[in-house]
């Protein structure tokens, strides 16, 4: 199975979508706090399966905001930026919300974790790949 991610920050809508075309997500899975927040720019939640739908050949939108951290977890963490901390406290949120096994591994074949952050390095969405590759066989992550 091939789970992608993608941030939208640092990328034209051009590139965004080029890229989400070109690796033929099937789906564009939103894992962000603030989907509509108003520097989503081009990603903003109302906007996202029109522009899917024209622009990266009918690949479909979700919201999934159970993968999202909590605002007072990303709040803490602006705040001390102790980047160990916040991967502690986001793995329990993910065990207190039961992820993964509430999710479908089949619905996420060929799809792409969206957040904000340009690189994966210090970004949830990396932490939600990786714990779906840890308990799910067969699992290749790629950061488009």
């Amino acid at each position: 199975m091939k789970l992608y991610t993608i941030g939208f920050t640092q990328k034209s809508a051009e590139d965004f979508f080029r890229r989400i075309r070109t690796h033929r997500v099937k789906c564009l899975i939103d894992i962000r706090i603030h989907p509509d927040g108003q520097l989503s720019g081009f990603a903003r939640k109302a906007d996202l399966p029109f522009f899917l739908n024209e622009l990266a050949d009918g690949c479909e939108y979700r919201y999934l905001p159970d993968l999202a951290p909590t605002a007072e977890l990303l709040k803490a963490y602006r705040e001390n930026g102790d980047w160990d901390l916040y991967v502690e406290r986001f793995e329990s949120l993910m065990d207190k919300r039961g992820i993964p096994a509430a999710l479908q591994p089949t619905d996420f074949d060929e799809a792409c974790l969206l957040c904000s952050e340009d690189k994966p390095d210090q970004c949830h969405r990396r932490l939600v790949a990786e714990r779906l590759a840890r308990n799910w066989a067969n699992v290749e992550i790629i950061h488009l």
